[in-house]
C-alpha cells in the first residue's frame, strides 16, 4: 500500500509542478534571458514565484488526498490505529465513541494541513495584479 500511494501521489505532484512551471508565459523566460540571468536564476527568481501561485491550491488538494487515502491504508494494511479502536470498542462497549476518536484524528489532521496551506497560499497570492 505504501508503494502504491507513493507512486500515485509522486506522479500527481510531478504533474502539478509541471503544470505550474508551464503556466509561466514564455515571454517571462525570454525577458529573464534578455537580462542575462542564468537558467538556475531564471527558475529561482522568475519562474518559481509565479508557478507557486498555481501550484499551491493544487498541492493543498493533493496533500489532503494523501491523508484521506492513507486512512484507507490504515483500514487495509496498517492495523495499529484500527486495532486500538477495536480493542477500545470491545473492552468498553463504546464503539461509536472509539470511531469518533478516529474521525476526530483525521479531521484534525486534514484541517491542520488545510489551514497551513491556506496561510501559505495567502502569502503568495496576488493582490491587485501585484505580488503580495
Amino acid at each position: 500500500m505504501l508503494v502504491g500511494l507513493t507512486v500515485k501521489f509522486a506522479a500527481i505532484f510531478a504533474e502539478i509542478v509541471r503544470a505550474g512551471i508551464l503556466s509561466v508565459r514564455r515571454e517571462q523566460w525570454d525577458a529573464a534571458r534578455a537580462l542575462g540571468l542564468s537558467e538556475l536564476r531564471i527558475i529561482r527568481l522568475v519562474v518559481l514565484p509565479q508557478a507557486l501561485r498555481v501550484i499551491t491550491p493544487l498541492a493543498t488538494s493533493c496533500y489532503l488526498d494523501v491523508i484521506k487515502d492513507s486512512s484507507l491504508a490504515v483500514a487495509i494494511g496498517y492495523p495499529d490505529l484500527m486495532n486500538i479502536t477495536n480493542t477500545t470498542a470491545n473492552t468498553t462497549g463504546q464503539a461509536l465513541e472509539a470511531l469518533l476518536i478516529v474521525v476526530a484524528l483525521y479531521l484534525t489532521l486534514n484541517l491542520s494541513v488545510s489551514a497551513v496551506m491556506n496561510v501559505y497560499n495567502a502569502r503568495v497570492a496576488m493582490r491587485g495584479g501585484r505580488p503580495a
